[in-house]
């Protein structure tokens, strides 16, 4: 199985007829998502890629029954594109936007948690449950159908991660890029837990980094999972106070750095490790 997205997911994408938006969409299609519409105000009655464009959200989720919506737009216009999908009627929504304004985000957290939509990112590669349905960058070609679970901060890592496991033969069952934010729709612990009721899902992969408090989320999550968890932190040379990539990868107190995190999450029984690699290792030794 997989978590948020399948087979069965069908997407509206906002702002598709961007370049970068027509882009990834031609890669969705390829990989057999089912894009079946996309947003762009002023240009309703076009088509880009033989998908159908609407000027509102709510009009292409009512022809189409869309039901993820992917926010492909500039960071100003994100929060307005976020709240449309999210009063559409879409129960999943991707915002690879970065640079949104905090209080922007808070805002679309606030209005998604109340309407019960899921919100991915924002600046996030996406997710895809891999044989079944892509929603983002992710490179699929490193991905295979398994029974290993994914969730990283970073995107650039998501895709090493599943080449590193799908090339010593380990699948995923979803791979989650969260998002490198401080203020995200759902935090990583949030995933953890989804992992954990899924039935095929049967060890989970996390790669966190320093800054923030979303580790310690995590750790108390993990405390109550029956399914391993093999725990990657990012950062250990980061300079002090000097922000690594990420918006929120910046250390504010200790509790935020590399090794307080990897304690934290080592007591509450992940499976802690230096590189990528070493998880393929230790995977070796488990029966999933």
């Amino acid at each position: 199985m997989s978590i948020l997205i399948n087979k069965d997911s069908k997407i509206l994408v906002q702002g598709i007829t961007s370049k970068y938006g027509k882009d990834q969409v031609q890669k969705m299609l390829e990989y057999g998502s089912k894009i079946v519409a996309g947003v762009g105000p002023g240009k309703g009655g076009e088509s880009v890629l033989g998908v159908p464009v609407y000027d509102t959200a709510k009009e292409a989720v009512e022809k189409h029954g869309a039901n993820v919506g992917i926010v492909y737009v500039p960071a100003v216009n994100a929060k307005d594109a976020a709240l449309e999908l999210i009063n559409s009627g879409v129960k999943l929504i991707m915002i690879a936007s970065e640079g949104i304004p905090i209080h922007d985000t808070m805002k679309i957290k606030k209005a998604s948690l109340e309407k019960g939509v899921w919100v991915v990112g924002p600046n996030t590669i996406g997710l895809i449950s891999p044989g079944e349905c892509m929603a983002g960058s992710l490179s699929h070609e490193f991905t295979k159908k398994g029974n290993v679970g994914v969730v990283t901060r970073g995107g650039t890592v998501a895709i090493e991660l599943a080449r590193i496991l799908t090339e010593a033969g380990y699948g995923q069952s979803s791979i989650i890029g969260s998002g490198g934010d401080r203020v995200l729709g759902r935090n990583p612990a949030e995933y953890l837990e989804e992992f954990e009721k899924d039935p095929e899902t049967r060890v989970v992969v996390l790669n966190g980094e320093i800054g923030g408090g979303k580790e310690a989320e995590c750790a108390a999550v993990i405390e109550k999972m029956t399914k391993p968890v093999f725990a990657y932190i990012l950062g250990r040379c980061a300079p002090e106070g000097k922000r690594m990539g990420h918006i929120g990868a910046i250390v504010g107190s200790p509790a935020e750095g590399f090794e307080a995190k990897r304690t934290l999450l080592k007591k509450a029984g992940a499976i802690v490790v230096d590189t990528p690699w070493e998880i393929v290792e230790k995977l070796k030794t488990m029966t999933i």
